[in-house]
């Protein structure tokens, strides 16, 4: 994914007018969340040698200079100030509590173990979605939902240290941080274009992130292997930056309820990410459970769901 192009109407940073297409809205969504996947193993492999304060507060800080410069360059228009309230919710969401929730929480339990956790995190962002957004899923979708998170939270007992504990409460804090950002972003997107709420998300965070992030590095010191600095660059430009750019176009072209069902898939992922990456062990027990998680996003993809027109209108924007 680049930034370049201008010419790119996938990464035009000015909304317009385009239909409601759920189609898309699944494949952007699904790129997001392959974007995403790599996040939990990429943020262990950091902290092996990082601490996990400069590792997720630093990685906004790469993606609020690559922000600045985007911003400057398509001459994008200063927020409102209804739309910077909105931008904080944001902010706070995603670019603070998710990224130091998971980093506590990766100090003490196996990237794995947090990746199914996590995993739960679609039924979370669809039922804020329903408050938020109005949308109306049917009861065979929230079946299939909550079928889906009910294999994740099976899986993460079973592959992590066997009960729950305050690494696990971390993890639920970080889905709730990450819900609310995501329902928030793709509603702000309608007006903004989901390329400008992430830019705009990780820019008016920069006065806190960089001296957060510089007392941190001076404090524990940045003394780091390749593969720890190629971890955190990998989580400042694609899984703070990029990856929100196809995410929030998915939610709001598709629709919060039904795109977020995507990341689903996205424990089985990191799983394969965490073996490749960290050597941990994928065994049959993860395939299949990746599997059935991938049927219930696509019986949960076939389930109807009717958005009010208040919210969204007759047209979509495109980010």
């Amino acid at each position: 994914m680049s930034v370049v192009d201008a010419s790119d109407n996938s990464l035009d940073l000015s909304p317009r007018t385009a239909p409601a297409r759920l189609a898309p809205g699944l494949a952007w969504g699904a790129l997001g969340v392959v974007a995403f996947s790599v996040s939990l193993p990429a943020t262990k492999l950091a902290i092996r040698d990082l601490d996990a304060v400069f590792v997720s507060i630093g990685r906004a800080v790469i993606a609020g200079v690559l922000a600045a410069i985007v911003l400057a360059w398509t001459r994008a228009q200063f927020p409102t100030r209804s739309q910077l309230r909105q931008l904080a919710v944001v902010s706070a969401g995603v670019v603070f509590g998710f990224p130091l929730f998971t980093g506590f929480a990766l100090k003490h339990v196996p990237s794995a173990h947090g990746a199914v956790v996590i995993g739960i995190l679609p039924a979370a962002t669809a039922a804020l979605g329903v408050v938020r957004n109005r949308e109306r899923p049917s009861p065979v979708f929230w079946f299939a939902a909550l079928l889906g998170s009910a294999i994740v939270i099976g899986f993460a007992l079973r592959h992590g240290t066997g009960g729950f504990e305050l690494a696990d409460l971390m993890l639920l804090g970080a889905v709730a941080c990450a819900a609310i950002g995501y329902v928030e972003g793709a509603r702000l997107a309608a007006d903004l274009g989901g390329a400008r709420v992430i830019c705009w998300s990780v820019l008016i965070a920069l006065p806190l992130t960089v001296p957060l992030t510089v007392y941190a590095g001076v404090q524990n010191g940045v003394h780091a292997g390749p593969k720890a600095w190629v971890a955190f660059a990998y989580l400042g430009v694609v899984s703070m930056f990029l990856g929100f750019f196809a995410w929030y176009r998915g939610l709001h072209e598709g629709g919060v309820a039904r795109v977020s069902q995507v990341q689903l898939a996205q424990p089985g992922l990191s799983l394969m990410w965490a073996a490749l990456l960290l050597g941990e062990r994928l065994d049959a027990a993860g395939i299949f459970a990746t599997a059935a998680i991938v049927g219930c996003v696509a019986v949960a993809q076939r389930a109807r769901i009717d958005r009010a027109s208040t919210v969204l209108g007759e047209s979509h924007r495109s980010l």
